[in-house]
């Protein structure tokens, strides 16, 4: 039996066993004891669809940041001076900004509350956004877009604790998938927007309108957002009881496993993310604005397919099942893709490559909420922390694999096709071997105020 203030889940279903009894049957468990729902709950949940549209806008983020700015990563080269691969750098720089941001803002908002720490990560992110628009230098710019990074990183995090809060089991890994479907117009609209500011503007208007974007987001948490996490179910104690929760989820395999497979399904998407517009302009001389609707069509694809998996899949077959369904098609992508860009096939135009990314960005919509999902199921009573754990290893992951697409030039695709396959097998191995997904064993995660296992 688990020790008090312990959460356990047993296979890939949510049962919990209280902290305070150490009964068999958590909140959201069939026959379990009801968890105590504050004001913020119970309001958020009567205004279900404004507050999906909020953690919506609050993921989108992310990726209007990083993919309304790739259009421009070519003009950037030159109005700055700077190589290709300094510039892909800014990119690197938001991402690892956002990776350890997480770190801070989620055990912030389990100790805190949501709002208080979302706020004032949003205010910080106008700031540095509207600072990069001014950006004399390269080194400039990566300084700040570190800094946008680092403030966005709030709205990551926390929308995830919220959406745990709120939710559980299956119904967790259906609002993610409703997630996709709102962050998803973020890359479908972003690079078409950035080619049409390109048209009137240089690329210093991307940020503007990025700042634009940021004021009317932290406007609306403001205005709409409840509180999600009432006081009694916040964390005492600092730094070091934050430290001794994360290692907590850590000692737990299963958690770890989700965690290093949705990092590297990260990896495998941000490195088509980071390559594709030196690929698709540079090599197969598309314009920015073809650029923004390939860009797009991929995106339609990843949120319809995470769609397929929340309105079709989820609750009829089992979670661990569609995500390895997906890193399979990924792996398969990643694999055709890298035949063609070494020349295997002669030379292919940009088509095939297209069609080859456009499958891969798919299959993302069956990894990506999947993993959320499962690993967030195992970790009820410290949502924060899990949360910024599995962002921060996407981002760390991804920002290391962004730098590795540029390394032999702006004129060949084979190393983002590397990247992209072997993060794929990285993926596919972690599931395997740290979910083992064909087993039932029980696993604990350390949460609450008993955290320390050693206590």
């Amino acid at each position: 039996m688990p020790e008090s203030g312990h959460t356990t889940t047993r296979g890939n279903t949510s049962e919990a066993v209280s902290g305070a009894t150490g009964t068999p049957g958590g909140p959201g468990t069939p026959g379990g004891p009801v968890e105590p729902v504050g004001p913020g709950v119970a309001a958020a949940r009567r205004t279900g669809l404004l507050v999906t549209l909020v953690l919506g806008g609050l993921t989108a983020l992310p990726p209007l940041s990083m993919d309304m700015y790739l259009p421009a990563l070519p003009e950037v080269t030159g109005a700055l001076h700077a190589p290709a691969a300094t510039v892909q750098l800014t990119l690197t720089a938001c991402l690892a900004g956002m990776a350890l941001g997480q770190l801070v803002v989620g055990p912030m908002s389990d100790r805190w509350g949501r709002r208080r720490p979302l706020l004032a990560g949003m205010v910080v992110y106008v700031l540095a956004t509207a600072v990069c628009a001014l950006a004399p230098t390269a080194g400039t710019l990566i300084g700040f877009r570190l800094l946008q990074g680092l403030a966005g990183a709030a709205g990551i995090v926390i929308a995830r604790a919220v959406v745990r809060d709120l939710h559980d089991g299956v119904e967790m890994a259906r609002f993610f998938s409703t997630l996709m479907l709102i962050s998803g117009v973020a890359p479908v609209v972003a690079p078409l927007i950035g080619g049409q500011i390109l048209r009137i503007t240089d690329w210093r208007g991307v940020f503007h309108v990025l700042t634009g974007v940021g004021v009317l987001l932290t406007l609306v948490v403001w205005r709409f957002l409840a509180e999600t996490l009432p006081p009694e179910r916040r964390h005492e104690g600092g730094v070091g009881q934050a430290l001794r929760t994360m290692r907590g989820l850590l000692a737990d395999r299963v958690f770890t496993g989700y965690t290093l497979t949705g990092g590297l399904a990260f990896a495998v998407l941000f490195a088509y993310i980071s390559a594709s517009p030196f690929v698709v302009q540079e090599i197969y001389g598309a314009s920015p604005q073809t650029f923004g609707l390939l860009f797009g069509l991929n995106s339609i694809g990843l949120v319809a397919v995470g769609q397929v998996n929340g309105k079709l899949l989820v609750g009829r077959v089992s979670l661990d099942k569609v995500l390895g369904w997906g890193l399979g098609v990924i792996l398969l992508a990643a694999s055709a893709l890298l035949l063609m860009t070494s020349g295997v096939f002669g030379e292919v135009g940009l088509a095939p490559v297209a069609a080859g990314l456009f499958v891969l960005m798919s299959a993302m919509g069956l990894a990506m909420p999947n993993t959320n999902a499962q690993a967030l199921m195992r970790t009820p009573h410290a949502a924060g922390s899990a949360s910024a754990l599995l962002g921060t290893t996407s981002f760390l992951v991804g920002a290391v694999a962004s730098p590795l697409v540029g390394v032999a030039g702006e004129h060949t695709a084979v190393p983002m096709a590397v990247v992209q396959l072997t993060c794929a097998v990285l993926a596919l191995a972690c599931f395997l071997g740290l979910c083992r997904p064909w087993r039932k064993a029980p696993g604990t995660v350390p949460t609450g105020k008993a955290q320390d296992p050693a206590a």
